[in-house]
């Protein structure tokens, strides 16, 4: 089971079949981590709204890499994407909201409503991600060294300075997927990421992505893990 806030999910049968989905490109959620969100636009404010007197889950979904949008305002969506409960709420005083989504499983599109709703509707099938209840799945086979070595050549190349005991100390689990998040690489590589197996081959997509950033000159414009 996973939990997500005060909610706990045992499996795909808690979770519903049709829910809101969040297009943003380049962002990237997992289950059990924390994506923090400033939320502006009055679609996605009144998405907001609406899954607070529900069920407070919302889809993070990216738009389709290399897609041709026949309407830019809705693009062709990826097929896989993260299901996020509303877990954090602030309102700023001028129009924003602050939230916070805790991820609970990935999902695969099965296909997008012809909703009436401001945003975007979709129906889903957890199944194929059954192991994201499971919390540590694979994570006993992550090249921990590795990860963290990477992390260290990261940092050093671009010149940061970061207090990394709290990667150290932190689970394999923990360590790989927050890393994933926050690795300001590409739309492309964010979703390899999100596809990925489970935590082990999810660090060697991310080591492999840093070392060609590595092995390329250091980050480009911008910075990143690319």
């Amino acid at each position: 089971m996973t939990r997500a806030g005060n909610e706990v999910y045992v499996g795909p049968g808690d979770l519903p079949p049709v829910v809101p989905v969040f297009p943003l490109a380049g962002v990237l959620l997992l289950p059990r981590r924390l994506l923090p969100l400033n939320v502006f636009e009055p679609r996605y404010l009144a998405l907001v709204e609406a899954v607070l007197s529900g069920d407070r889950l919302i889809g993070m979904i990216q738009p389709k890499i290399g897609g041709t949008a026949v309407m830019p305002s809705r693009p062709p969506l990826e097929t896989v994407g993260c299901l996020g409960r509303l877990t954090q709420y602030a309102e700023t005083g001028d129009g924003r909201l602050m939230i916070g989504l805790t991820g609970v499983a990935r999902f695969r599109m099965v296909e997008e409503l012809a909703a009436t709703t401001p945003y975007r509707q979709v129906t889903i099938d957890c199944t194929p991600y059954i192991g994201d209840f499971e919390p540590g799945r694979g994570e006993a086979g992550v090249d921990r060294a590795s990860v963290l070595a990477t992390l260290d050549a990261w940092l050093e190349a671009n010149s940061l300075e970061l207090d990394r005991s709290h990667f150290h100390e932190a689970g394999n689990e923990a360590l790989v997927d927050g890393l994933a998040m926050m690795s300001p690489c590409g739309a492309r590589e964010k979703q390899a990421l999100l596809e990925a197996e489970d935590p082990a081959r999810r660090a060697e997509l991310l080591v492999a992505i840093t070392q060609m950033e590595l092995g390329g000159g250091g980050a480009g414009p911008g910075g990143g893990l690319q």
